[in-house]
């Protein structure tokens, strides 16, 4: 049985700030308030669609995947919809699960997740079940692998991240099904310790790494034994520069991997997934460029994979920080429309007391 922290602390945070990761999606509320949408206009992505759920509470995967979004969309053609939880006042809320929109995952080529601990509503399950029940291609970020803390509803508590209950297919829930690992725990100290990943010399000739080079992560290693095929191994770095020396008290672990996925009653999808993706890990080029390469796999469209494929950012992307403590706040997704606009505006609101 894995050993796996308490989900308690990150709540408390929440707590703190005044502010619930449970609300339901407001009904008043329109479900464009919920989303950004990013149309490319030329590329082999033309006519497709990539659906981006971001929803974390610490890494800043609400700045990470609007980034992505709008390199799929401006260099690729690709019409990439991103999906974001609200507070009350409509702004965007990390670690919220207040959302609507996910009949987009209908229509979807891709889904490319980053949550946490999330408990949707049933309306918003019932789609992102049928997008795997049709074995939807995945690209899972960091704490996909703990995307939902949702015991108690006995509808979808298989989905929960300690599922261990009759549907013995889903013990340890989503991570485990469907991406091949659950939340075990860190592996060495996360924001004092960066990441260097080190490619399996077996899957050095893997689509995913074609042009990749160079991958540092300001992230630090989880915990994974998963199932599936390794494809990159982390190295714990005692420092947060690419230079900082190896932690030679840690063996690597794996990082990225896939798994060709089937859950009851579906089909067989592909997934790929990688313990890191916060908001400053995607500004080296090597992990962008596996992240992009793993989003064209996942779609079986390898044959777009090029050694130089375009993954410059569209449009000034300042990431902030990643941490629990505080976010860019009064945020709304339309603040994030358009090629131009700042990822990601705002100002930082502290939890109470700092």
């Amino acid at each position: 049985m894995k050993n796996r922290p308490s989900p308690f602390l990150p709540f408390c945070l929440l707590i703190l700030l005044g502010i619930s990761a449970c609300a339901q999606s407001d009904p008043s509320r329109d479900v464009a308030d919920y989303r950004v949408v990013y149309k490319g206009t030329q590329g082999p992505g033309l006519g497709k669609n990539i659906v981006f759920i971001a929803s974390d509470h610490e890494y800043r995967g609400e700045e990470s995947l609007p980034a992505l979004a709008r390199i799929m969309a401006k260099h690729y053609g690709f019409t990439c919809t991103v999906i974001f939880a609200l507070d009350e006042e409509g702004n965007i809320l990390p670690g919220g699960s207040n959302l609507k929109g996910l009949e987009a995952l209908d229509n979807a080529d891709l889904m490319v997740l980053f949550t946490r601990f999330s408990d949707f509503s049933d309306e918003q399950m019932q789609h992102f079940d049928g997008y795997l029940k049709r074995g939807g291609p995945i690209v899972a970020l960091r704490t996909s692998t703990h995307a939902f803390n949702i015991k108690d509803n006995p509808k979808w508590q298989h989905y929960d991240y300690r599922y261990n209950g009759p549907k013995t297919a889903w013990k340890d829930g989503f991570g485990e099904n469907v991406l091949g690992e659950t939340w075990v725990g860190h592996y060495g100290t996360n924001h004092k310790q960066s990441s260097r990943l080190t490619i399996d010399e077996a899957q050095k000739n893997h689509p995913i790494f074609r042009g990749v080079k160079d991958i540092w992560v300001q992230s630090g290693a989880y915990t994974a034994e998963p199932k599936g095929t390794i494809l990159a191994y982390d190295q714990p770095l005692n420092g947060m520069t690419p230079d900082s020396p190896a932690d030679d008290t840690k063996k690597p672990v794996p990082v990225a991997w896939t798994k060709t996925y089937q859950i009851e009653n579906g089909k067989s999808g592909r997934s790929f997934t990688t313990t890191h993706g916060a908001s400053e890990d995607i500004l080296n080029e090597g992990f962008r460029r596996m992240l992009i390469n793993a989003a064209f796999w996942a779609m079986g469209m390898e044959k777009s994979i090029k050694p130089n494929n375009n993954i410059a950012f569209v449009g000034p992307y300042q990431p902030t920080t990643f941490n629990f403590e505080g976010y860019k706040a009064k945020v709304k997704p339309a603040d994030l429309a358009g090629w131009d606009s700042l990822i990601m505006p705002g100002e930082v609101v502290k939890k109470k007391g700092k």
